[in-house]
């Protein structure tokens, strides 16, 4: 079976978007290489932070015109409601925009939105029914 191990984000500016998720607690790694790419680790799946054209250049795609991402949210879940307002906070002090602030969802949970400064949309979430292991990894119900 494949798993997600790492997701890489195409940035604008290496510096100011490593600093903003530093800012969220993510640990830059000494595997990253200085003013090209910063590998960050906050949990069970690392995250890239690349140039866009860098990586638009390296995935072979060509970049038109500026892209919003929201065809694709990433998501945080935490334990508590009060650790995601934490987190929303802190997004927001650290450049991000709130574009939905967090709040009871019809799923049963509490989640709220932020795009950080290049625009990637991320799900800030507490669900209740996922098992949240102490690593932070989550186990999703399934049925037998």
């Amino acid at each position: 079976m494949s798993h997600i191990s790492l997701v890489t984000l195409g940035v604008d500016d290496l510096v100011r978007a490593t600093t903003f998720y530093e800012a969220l607690g993510w640990r830059r790694s000494s595997a990253s290489v200085d003013g090209t790419v910063a590998f960050l680790t906050g949990g069970t799946v690392a995250l890239a932070l690349w140039g866009r054209d860098d990586l638009a250049e390296d995935a072979r795609i060509e970049v038109a015109g500026r892209h919003t991402h929201g065809d694709i949210a990433l998501a945080i879940n935490l334990d508590s409601e009060a650790s995601a307002d934490a987190l929303l906070a802190s997004a927001a002090a650290a450049g991000a925009r709130i574009t939905k602030p967090a709040q009871r969802a019809d799923w049963g949970g509490y989640s709220g939105y932020f795009q950080d400064p290049d625009g990637h949309l991320w799900e800030v979430a507490h669900n209740p029914s996922f098992a949240r292991h102490p690593d932070g990894r989550i186990e999703l119900p399934h049925d037998e």
